[in-house]
Formats: C-alpha cells, sequence, structure tokens
C-alpha cells in the first residue's frame, strides 16, 4: 500500500543523497504526485504520442519505468493493440512494485541500469523523468545509441525537470515551485532537507541544453509539446 510522503517531516542531524529504495518507493506516488506539476498530464499524454506513433507488433522501452504509470498510460492508450513493451529500471523496490501494478502479457519487466539497455528495434522509448539522474557525462551517450537503435520514424519521449539560463527567471521558477510543493503540503523544513538530498544526484539541464543534445543524437525533428514551471516535455523523432 503507498503512503503518505512524510519522510522529510523530522529535522535530519545528517543528510544523505537521495536514493530510490524501499522508503522512497512506499511514498514514491505522493511524492512524486506533489512535487512534479503537470506530472498527472503528462504521464497520460506521453502514453497517447507513444501509442499513435507504436506499429502493431512493435517494440516500445519505458527506461526508468519506476511504478510503471507511463508504461500503463502507454497500455490504455493502445487498448487491445499487440505490442511489446520492456519495463526498465536499475530499483529493485520501485521495479517490484511497477510488475504488481501491471499485469498485462505484453509488458517484460528488467532490473537494469538503463545505460546497459539495447533498445535496438524499438519504435518508441520512454524517458520520463529518468535522464536528470543519469550522471550529465552518461546522457549524450545513451541519447546516442537510443537514436541509433530506433527504427526510422521511431521517437524519444522525453520529460525532465529543467533550469533557466537567465537568473530572474531561475530564481522566478524556483519560488513558485517551491509554493507549489507547499500549497501541496510540505513544509518548509521537508522542502529545505529534500533538496539538499537531491543536490548531489538530480542534476538539471536548461530546455536549449535537452534540445542540443538531442540534435546531436541525430533526432530530425525535436519539438517541446508540454512545459509547467521548471518542467517540460519534449519528442525528438528519427528521420
Amino acid at each position: 500500500m503507498n503512503r503518505k510522503d512524510r519522510l522529510f517531516q523530522q529535522k535530519r542531524p545528517q543528510i544523505v543523497d537521495f536514493a530510490f529504495d524501499e522508503a522512497v518507493a512506499e511514498v514514491f506516488p505522493d511524492m512524486i504526485r506533489r512535487s512534479v506539476p503537470g506530472f498527472e498530464t503528462v504521464v497520460p499524454i506521453s502514453g497517447l504520442i507513444a501509442a499513435e506513433s507504436l506499429p502493431e507488433g512493435g517494440l516500445a522501452f519505458d527506461l526508468g519505468c519506476s511504478q510503471g504509470a507511463t508504461t500503463l498510460a502507454l497500455l490504455r492508450a493502445l487498448g487491445s493493440k499487440p505490442c511489446r513493451i520492456v519495463a526498465v529500471d536499475s530499483s529493485a523496490p520501485m521495479l517490484d512494485r511497477a510488475a504488481a501494478n501491471i499485469e498485462d502479457e505484453r509488458v517484460t519487466f528488467r532490473e537494469q541500469d538503463i545505460r546497459q539497455t539495447d533498445v535496438a528495434g524499438a519504435s518508441v522509448v520512454l524517458l520520463n523523468y529518468v535522464l536528470q539522474f543519469i550522471p550529465p557525462a552518461d546522457r549524450q551517450g545513451l541519447l546516442d545509441r537510443c537514436c541509433e537503435a530506433l527504427l526510422p520514424g521511431g521517437l524519444v519521449i522525453l520529460s525532465e525537470k529543467i533550469r533557466f539560463s537567465g537568473k530572474v527567471d531561475q530564481a522566478w521558477s524556483e519560488s513558485l515551485h517551491i509554493a507549489y510543493k507547499k500549497a501541496n503540503g510540505y513544509s518548509d523544513l521537508e522542502v529545505s532537507q529534500k533538496r539538499e538530498a537531491l543536490e548531489n544526484v538530480m542534476i538539471v539541464d536548461t530546455e536549449a541544453e535537452h534540445r542540443q543534445r538531442l540534435e546531436r543524437a541525430g533526432f530530425k525533428t525535436v519539438r517541446t509539446w508540454f512545459c509547467c514551471l521548471n518542467w517540460c516535455s519534449m519528442v525528438a523523432i528519427k528521420g
């Protein structure tokens, strides 16, 4: 059973780096709903975009699938259409919950570092809120491999927290994001402690940096299809 996120409610003598462990897995649905503006719009529309691009019998990868929300959205959009979906995550507690949430013979679950995942033959690769947790030096290589392995016309859906190059825009977006979390019931202490825990783990890029990286990987079309405060979603299509 998923619980309310109270992980950072009490003052901690030491803040350790954030990890997708059992404690986080237990509260993750509540955590992401209260922390990520637009999440409840991005996930179903990601599924819709992916379903429209996945041919009958086609292959899709949900990389960094966490508890399977995007995979579920894709299945709902597909209806009974035959396909194969590989849902990949390196966190066993998260993947266990994904497998418990989804009972569909079209889906295979794989515990693996997504930097090691071979997506050969795929028409769709989903990367919702995961690249920001990959070391920056490895991000270009991951996208390069995705583009190379995708079938012609295949696509990547990429959703991320972003930063702004201008100090005023960055301060404004961060202030509103904090206000969003506090409006969802988080205290100043919770916001502060979680931010410290994520500081060395979640490294965010600008929207322009994401676009440039996708274009360098070889994607011919890159579109931003959703933005909310300091979060955005893009679709990149292979020529």
